[in-house]
């Protein structure tokens, strides 16, 4: 089985269920990093958005997706418009968005499933890590920097 065949069975799953995710995975998050809570103008729509954004994104990592590196990239640079984001919020909330997904898969989640999501988080943490570097260095070399 794929890693984007066992990812669809668990997404279908918890549609099928009605579980809505972004609760949990928002509260586990703000627990983690309190600060942000403040940051969102709209906790209700940007949870909704951030959790389908980051859903999306893994899946479309799994099917290898051509548009998943420049919506990486740009997230990762209109990010910086709610402060600096550390390397490790994105990882936890990574973290947690495939932890949401497992508890809410229930009996759906086994080793072929903990294996693709995982996989695919270490994939996505690796392309924000790209994105933050490559960001850093263009907005340091550019005419933009100290700009207000």
């Amino acid at each position: 089985m794929t890693d984007a065949a066992a990812m669809e069975a668990n997404l279908v799953a918890i549609a099928a269920a009605e579980i809505d995710i972004r609760h949990t995975l928002f509260e586990r998050f703000l627990a983690a990093f309190p600060h942000r809570r403040d940051v969102f103008l709209n906790l209700d729509a940007a949870s909704r958005r951030m959790t389908d954004e980051t859903l999306q994104i893994l899946y479309g990592l799994a099917g290898g997706e051509g548009w998943v590196w420049p919506l990486v990239a740009e997230l990762v640079v209109t990010h910086r418009n709610y402060g600096a984001l550390t390397i490790a919020e994105y990882d936890a909330f990574i973290d947690m968005t495939v932890d949401a997904v497992a508890a809410a898969s229930g009996d759906g989640w086994d080793a072929t499933a903990e294996a693709a999501w995982r996989r695919q988080a270490a994939a996505l943490k690796a392309m924000v890590r790209r994105a933050d570097s490559e960001w850093t260095a263009a907005i340091a070399g550019s005419s933009l920097q100290g700009a207000s």
